[in-house]
């Protein structure tokens, strides 16, 4: 089902008229909807407060944590969504892969996968593998009443990076060493991923999430011959796995201005741009049909007030002539941002583009 349509046979939720919502389908909007990518996180004091001492995958199983967290930023900021506080390696954890979140470094995998034999680490994600998910979202729901929650996950390619190579990379050897040495491998790989980050989205939607974000990234590490030869079918897969929710699906990677118009084939109804693209050439990259979201350089918070508003009409500016657009960072919530940049920042988008 469309993301343009009311789920058939259900009423209209809460959310479905909210701005955000509407932008995601192309409909006219009360103003352009804004929500940041980090905006639960580090760059808030009341964030840092209720996590101290809290490893962050423990953080992520704690219902009532969750909901705490991931309401920090509605009420300070007033943002148009709210984004499920969470790990884009949680279903991994879940499924029983040796994995920690180390400060400072990342995800850290202790037996990266190399080999067929190593696939066999990858079982299906069940709902009761993640009940804390389910737990949290209807907690959320309540608490957020009309401002939609937004569910996400790890694409394929992001996740396949992390447990190849073991941890983060700048490189991406082992990775793409597969992906070019073993392409059946690889492609084995990537589809179990696929299944799984699907279930953990579809949990996700079940539990009352509004919309839902595929992160992809590192996509930006490959050439567009590669994304569509080796990557856009696992993403493909996971998107049409959710379809039939009616739930708008964002899709959004780091670099990859080159593959927009790939990321936009994969099925989403949304298509997220960082800053290196204006909003203009990108709608030209992506093609009709699809709202966008972005994408002001995250470290124009750090310039002062009089830069933010500049930067950001110039963004309002090249997202004028858009089928739709939802007002995000070209990236996430820098750590040491000013939180009080990023509350003026919503209400300056609001008022600029006040209809």
């Amino acid at each position: 089902m469309s993301a343009n349509a009311s789920p058939s046979g259900h009423q209209p939720t809460a959310t479905y008229d909210s701005a955000f919502l509407k932008a995601c389908r192309r409909e006219p909007v009360p103003h352009t909807p804004v929500w940041f990518m980090r905006q639960a996180g580090r760059s808030l004091p009341e964030y840092l407060k209720v996590r101290e001492g809290i490893p962050m995958l423990e953080s992520c199983m704690r219902p009532e944590l969750v909901t705490e967290i991931t309401l920090q930023p509605v009420r300070r900021h007033q943002v148009d969504a709210a984004i499920y506080f969470s790990d884009i390696v949680v279903p991994l954890k879940a499924i029983g892969i040796d994995l920690d979140i180390k400060p400072g470094v990342g995800p850290v995998v202790e037996h990266p996968i190399r080999s067929r034999a190593d696939l066999a680490q990858l079982r299906d994600l069940t709902p009761e593998d993640v009940s804390y998910v389910t737990e949290a979202i209807k907690l959320l729901t309540v608490e957020l009443g009309g401002t939609p929650l937004i569910g996400f996950a790890g694409a394929p390619f992001t996740l396949a990076s992390y447990l190849v190579e073991g941890g983060p990379s700048r490189t991406y050897e082992n990775a793409k060493a597969m992906m070019y040495g073993d392409p059946e491998l690889w492609a084995d790989l990537l589809d179990r991923l696929a299944e799984i980050t699907a279930a953990f989205l579809r949990v996700q939607i079940e539990a009352g999430a509004s919309a839902v974000q595929l992160f992809d990234s590192w996509a930006g590490a490959l050439a567009p011959a590669d994304y569509r030869r080796s990557v856009l079918s696992a993403s493909a897969k996971v998107f049409d796995a959710v379809a039939g929710y009616g739930v708008p699906r964002i899709h959004f990677g780091v670099g990859t201005g080159e593959l927009l118009g790939l990321m936009g084939e994969a099925g989403a109804d949304v298509v997220g741009v960082d800053w290196r693209v204006p909003l203009d050439e990108a709608a030209r990259r992506v093609g009709p049909g699809k709202a966008l979201q972005g994408n002001l350089d995250p470290t124009v918070l750090f310039a002062g007030p009089e830069a933010v508003r500049t930067k950001t009409r110039e963004v309002l500016d090249s997202a004028a002539g858009l089928e739709g657009h939802v007002f995000n960072l070209g990236h996430g919530v820098l750590p040491s941002t000013d939180p009080d940049a990023l509350t003026r920042l919503v209400e300056f988008v609001h008022e600029q583009t006040a209809r």
